[in-house]
């Protein structure tokens, strides 16, 4: 399978945010091609699927670039899923393992709203399923989650029998 043509643009960082992590940063893709990145994006989603979200959602921080452009191009809601302490009236708050630690996710009270979840990356899983639990917890209903970037070798994960959708996977 071919590598979508947008993942030229990513650089690869080793030893960040630690030793023996190969970090892929997103900023010279941003930077040069965004339009065409959010397009990939809304891509990953059919009309009707667009018809039936009601807001996207966005993991702090690179989540909230790619699901603010969303919401703005499909005039959405936005919601923020967010580190501790960055949120006034807190309604529920989750602890994750992630591929090089552990952290914290807080969120706000839902409304029942039909949701779609996004982040720039998923390695193993972790926090975009806490996101997801923390989303379901506060009170929306998550419909749908996506990604930029999959790194495939490490995870296989699904949540509630949904897979995260994503432009570009790396399997090794």
């Amino acid at each position: 399978m071919a590598q979508h043509p947008l993942a030229q643009y990513l650089e690869a960082v080793p030893d960040f945010p630690k030793p023996g992590i190969v970090f892929s940063d997103i900023s010279p893709l941003l930077k040069s091609h965004f339009t065409e990145t959010i397009d990939a994006m809304s891509a990953l989603f059919t009309e009707a699927e667009w018809a039936e979200i009601d807001c996207l959602a966005g993991i702090e921080s690179r989540g909230f670039i790619f699901a603010a452009a969303l919401a703005y191009k499909y005039n959405k809601g936005f919601i923020k899923v967010r580190k501790p302490g960055k949120l006034p009236n807190v309604a529920a708050s989750i602890e994750y393992g992630l591929e090089y630690g552990s952290d914290k996710l807080e969120m706000q009270k839902g409304d029942g709203s039909k949701i779609v979840l996004l982040d720039d990356l998923i390695a193993t899983g972790g926090s975009m399923g806490a996101a997801a639990s923390l989303c379901e917890q506060v009170g929306y209903d998550v419909v749908g989650m996506a990604c930029l970037i999959d790194l495939a070798s490490l995870n296989s994960f699904t949540y509630n029998d949904m897979t995260v959708r994503s432009v570009i996977q790396f399997s090794d």
